[in-house]
């Protein structure tokens, strides 16, 4: 290993905040990183870290060798870029980070027709709602529902993602159909939550033009929405879910939109972020087949709730 990967692996290292966590990063054993770094130590004579049994600081040198790193892996990545760009095919490995529900739905069948069209593209996709360090941890492409918290990042609206408030024929001949907004929010409803995220309110739009806020009686919740879907149409609980869930439930008779003419605003859209501006080849052509494969203006998740264009005040 040269000095130069030694110096990413330090960066590496302090953007994880662990030796461990950076080994885990990279599949390898925390031993191999602790050496390595010894060994740049030792290359450029001077101590970088101070280190005790739990944890770590950097020193001043250290601090200087890491700003050194970080452009350092800039303009590493900048100069494989362009020589990417010269290939006349795209080719190397893509990396993605995605929920489960999109990456099932939405990704994975772009990347099977996107691998059969370029094979010499290797990806790795990884599924999960823990937002990621797209540049630590090596990531070329994310999809998102929501908007974007970190700015680093450029971030692309892919599609718009209307909210829906659902239940199944057993709930409504349970309850009976409710009138109001209010009467649905005294009844059982089942939520997702996450560490970062809750759904246990109804924004909507009153009649004068004013954003409200009702409460909803949880008495379920969890973070996969497949499987709130599943609870809702168990009969037991209503649901205010995004559009991007739904496949043909509404349409097979599974569940019923409720207070078709309440305002409800749209939901986070789905958004495609990456690092840097200027995209590899194979990025962007994976980028413009997700676009084109969801739809443009209207999502292809749309195209399974009927009349969706007269429910809930859609403009």
């Amino acid at each position: 290993m040269d000095t130069t990967s030694r110096l990413i692996m330090l960066l590496e290292v302090v953007e994880q905040g662990s030796f461990s966590k950076a080994a885990a990063m990279r599949n390898i054993d925390r031993s191999v990183i602790s050496k390595q770094i010894s060994k740049l130590e030792d290359e450029l004579g001077v101590r970088l870290l101070n280190r005790t049994t739990r944890s770590f600081s950097l020193t001043a040198a250290g601090a200087e060798m890491v700003k050194k790193a970080r452009d350092l892996r800039l303009l590493l990545t900048d100069t494989v870029q362009l020589a990417e760009n010269y290939h006349q095919e795209p080719r190397g490995l893509l990396r993605i980070a995605t929920s489960h529900t999109l990456g099932r739905r939405y990704i994975q069948p772009v990347i099977n027709d996107f691998q059969k069209r370029f094979p010499q593209v290797n990806v790795d996709m990884r599924l999960g709602d823990r937002p990621v360090d797209m540049i630590s941890e090596g990531y070329d492409l994310a999809f998102r529902i929501g908007e974007p918290r970190d700015s680093s990042l450029i971030a692309r609206k892919v599609a718009r993602n209307r909210m829906l408030l659902l239940a199944s024929p057993e709930f409504i001949a349970t309850y009976g159909n409710p009138q109001s907004i209010e009467e649905l929010g005294q009844l059982p409803a089942a939520t997702y939550a996450t560490s970062h995220t809750r759904l246990d309110t109804i924004n909507y739009i009153n009649a004068e033009g004013e954003e409200c806020e009702q409460v909803i009686n949880a008495v379920y919740t969890s973070n996969d929405g497949e499987v709130i879907l599943d609870k809702v149409i168990s009969g037991t609980a209503f649901c205010l879910v995004p559009a991007f869930l739904i496949e043909n439930e509404i349409r097979d008779g599974l569940l019923t939109p409720l207070l078709h003419d309440v305002n409800l605003p749209d939901y986070g859209a789905m958004y495609a972020l990456y690092p840097h501006r200027d995209l590899p080849v194979r990025t962007r052509l994976l980028l413009d087949a997700v676009r084109h494969y969801i739809g443009d203006p209207v999502p292809r998740w749309e195209l399974n709730i009927p009349e969706l264009d007269s429910l809930y005040k859609s403009q």
